[in-house]
């Protein structure tokens, strides 16, 4: 069984080449002095009791290394030991899972991307467990999972972080499980600076949309709006008089208003009487009314036929809600904006990077180069911590202390 595990190292390619021999000492060591069967997964309390005995006589790096050669090891044996078929009590099993998970989930009032989500990882983790009942798993069955990921996938750290998050949900709504100690499995994110458009780069990409298109990536410049915020606005959250937007239910489920450039005062009023036929047209068909957040439309009777919650960019045809399963008219699909986006982008010649939130970052960096302060940037772009906002003090153009490169002083 070692054997195949040092040909596994050498293969996958995550472990460098001189560092195999001592994984497969350590795994080696650690099964010998626990006197378990190669081809099964040690506990939690024999990898630490083993540990523990090296931290005495070993160096804090090589505990470490050992501690990883235990956690390939587990995924080794998990991924590649012999499991009986699944059987069709065990996806019965599993569905009523998945179905207790939803509808924690709709209880909380989650939004339906997290929904999509947390199930997609679910089966997901269903399909690497190759038949295991869910009455049977354990957390190591979760570290097996992260270190598939990571191995094999090499997926990103958020998404390894994202893929534990819906697995500590299933685990605690969907089978009633309590998780600890995974805290040492959280992938550590590197932070990577945001891709920044120039002013006049944002113009040119303007220059190339048109319509509503055009519209849409001016609104989410000016306002510093993610993609699903500039997409679920419902014509209730325009204040033309104002001048201002407001976010209803943003990330982490948070309200907040940011600013509507006077620039597009006469665009967006425009819009409306456009939109405004749409509406009266699915009014006089007797379509059902748009998706109202928090049964809404059961507390307000009609509402969600009301034009104060009718969508600010409607799709063009209407479609089957997932959740109710009624046919009713939805907010533009992403797709349709990010394929325009860089039909633009691609247009203009810029080599940069760049998707639809490359409009957020934007507007975060050009506030700051022209003097605002940080915290009105954090309230403007809805962020928790104030940390997060600093990132944008990387991006600058302009740096506070008037730093020059030294190839400048000619």
């Amino acid at each position: 069984m070692f054997a195949r595990f040092e040909q596994f190292l050498i293969s996958n390619g995550t472990v460098q080449q001189k560092q195999i021999p001592y994984y497969v000492k350590w795994v080696t060591n650690c099964y010998a002095a626990c006197k378990c069967p190669t081809d099964k997964t040690l506990s939690a309390e024999q990898k630490k009791q083993f540990l523990d005995m090296l931290e005495n006589t070993r160096e804090d790096w090589q505990v470490k290394q050992a501690e990883q050669a235990l956690r390939l090891y587990t995924y080794f044996v998990s991924r590649y030991g012999q499991r009986p078929a699944p059987t069709s009590d065990e996806g019965k099993e599993w569905n009523r899972v998945t179905e207790k998970m939803i509808k924690v989930l709709r209880l909380k009032h989650l939004s339906l991307n997290t929904e999509k989500t947390y199930t997609g990882w679910s089966r997901q983790f269903q399909g690497f467990l190759n038949g295991k009942a869910p009455d049977d798993l354990s957390t190591d069955d979760i570290r097996g999972f992260l270190s598939y990921l990571a191995v094999e996938k090499k997926i990103a750290a958020s998404t390894q972080n994202q893929a534990l998050n819906a697995l500590l949900f299933l685990y605690r709504h969907g089978l009633g499980k309590q998780v600890a100690d995974l805290d040492a499995v959280r992938a550590r994110k590197k932070r990577r600076l945001p891709v920044v458009f120039s002013p006049d780069e944002v113009c040119q990409v303007f220059d190339h949309m048109n319509g509503t298109m055009r519209l849409m990536a001016m609104l989410t410049y000016g306002g510093g709006l993610r993609l699903t915020e500039c997409l679920s606005l419902r014509v209730q959250d325009i204040d033309i008089h104002r001048g201002t937007i407001t976010v209803r239910s943003g990330k982490g489920d948070k309200d907040r208003t940011t600013l509507l450039p006077d620039v597009l005062k006469d665009d967006l009023a425009a819009h409306l009487t456009r939109i405004r036929k749409v509406y009266d047209q699915d009014r006089s068909q007797n379509v059902p009314g748009v998706y109202l957040p928090n049964a809404l439309e059961r507390k307000y009777l009609n509402a969600d036929k009301e034009w104060k919650w009718f969508w600010l960019f409607p799709a063009p045809s209407l479609a089957v809600d997932p959740r109710l399963l009624i046919v009713r008219r939805h907010f533009l699909h992403p797709s349709i904006f990010q394929k325009a986006f860089k039909q633009a982008v691609t247009k203009t010649g810029i080599s940069k990077r760049a998707t639809v939130h490359t409009l957020r970052h934007s507007f975060a960096t050009h506030l700051l180069e022209n003097g605002y302060d940080i915290r009105t940037i954090q309230q403007l772009l809805g962020h928790n911590d104030i940390k997060t906002t600093m990132i944008y003090t990387h991006v600058t153009s302009k740096t506070f202390l008037g730093v020059r490169s030294p190839l400048d002083r000619t």
